[in-house]
């Protein structure tokens, strides 16, 4: 297990992080479509991502309405962990009860659920806690001025983001700067082979501004975990009750169809090739890896042994690379007349 850099700090996290979305899910809502682990599954999960290295885990209050993190907490009591070991991320935005307060970004929820996060997880701090998306009502400076807070008190070490556009990132790095706050050092945003959006805008901004890059469904839901093709679709896969994240499906067939012979040919298998292309990429921090079964698990923590050739990659980029899009293109080309003098 390698371990990088959290954006521009000194923490230092694994490259592969544990998931928590399948902890406690129940009921037939979306938690439930995603998964439904209760103690003791978690427990061994957790030791076995411990004993492979991770020292990463990202939960989230929302997650199975604060059963994961309850769950994620009892585990590490449970296997006896140091807790200062861990790097333990979680997050803030999402509902969490009935009223007009419940939910956003404003001072009063940020605190009160910190608290929250603070006795389901059973800990007295949080090392990321991060926005899980933007909130449009609430002014941006009171988000970042109570995160700021947090972190002044000592329940907070670091703050990061989810879900936001380059433009939200850049508006929330500047007014930190520029008024002393506590920064974001990581952004969490989905990412795959599959959907390499990210790459248009908001890599460029976090190579730029060191900002680390946590990345969530690196297997698109599934859909690039082998049990998927053009004529495979399995009936009891997460994607027949939550067909999530959205992906252009006839490009994804097309990349699997690329993958798979190259999975066969390594001796490995297609998640894996999916996970290790996304470890190559520069900007990635760290990927997060969620997991119902042990076996889901096993396989996915191989990914970090997959050596990917620069012929390999150069095949999966030309079949999964984006079309040109404005300003993109045109930027591209006004940088070659620059380029010539640093060559």
């Amino acid at each position: 297990m390698k371990y990088n850099l959290l954006g521009n700090t000194g923490l230092l996290v694994s490259e592969l992080c544990l998931g928590t979305m399948t902890f406690g899910g129940s009921g037939t809502g979306m938690w439930a479509a995603i998964g439904k682990l209760e103690q003791e599954p978690v427990d061994q999960l957790l030791k076995r991502s411990v004993d492979a290295g991770i020292n990463f885990i990202d939960t989230a209050n929302v997650y199975a309405e604060g059963v994961s993190e309850q769950l994620t907490g009892q585990a590490i009591r449970n296997l006896g962990l140091n807790r200062d070991d861990l790097v333990i991320a979680t997050k803030v935005r999402g509902k969490m009860g009935e009223g007009p307060n419940q939910i956003g970004l404003s001072r009063k929820h940020i605190v009160q659920q910190a608290e929250e996060s603070l006795r389901r997880l059973n800990t007295d701090y949080i090392d990321l806690y991060q926005i899980h998306g933007f909130d449009f009502l609430t002014p941006l400076e009171e988000t970042l001025r109570a995160l700021d807070d947090l972190v002044k008190s000592g329940k907070v070490r670091y703050i990061g983001c989810s879900n936001l556009a380059a433009w939200h990132l850049m508006k929330a790095l500047s007014y930190s700067e520029h008024k002393d706050l506590a920064k974001f050092v990581s952004l969490q945003a989905y990412y795959t082979i599959a959907g390499r959006d990210l790459e248009r805008e908001i890599v460029p901004l976090l190579l730029d501004q060191k900002v680390g890059l946590m990345v969530w469904s690196p297997l698109a839901g599934g859909l690039l975990s082998g049990k998927y093709g053009r004529n495979k679709q399995p009936e009891d896969s997460r994607r027949v009750n939550f067909d999530f994240p959205p992906v252009n499906k006839e490009k994804a067939y097309d990349i699997l169809d690329v993958m798979e012979p190259m999975a066969e040919e390594k001796g490995v298998s297609v998640a894996q090739i999916a996970l290790a292309w996304l470890l190559h990429q520069p900007a990635v921090t760290t990927v997060i890896i969620g997991a119902k079964k042990p076996e889901q698990l096993e396989d996915n923590l191989k990914a970090i042994d997959v050596v990917l050739s620069a012929d390999d990659l150069k095949k999966l980029d030309d079949i999964s690379k984006l079309a040109p899009e404005y300003p993109g293109w045109m930027v591209d080309r006004q940088a070659n007349d620059r380029k010539k003098y640093v060559q």
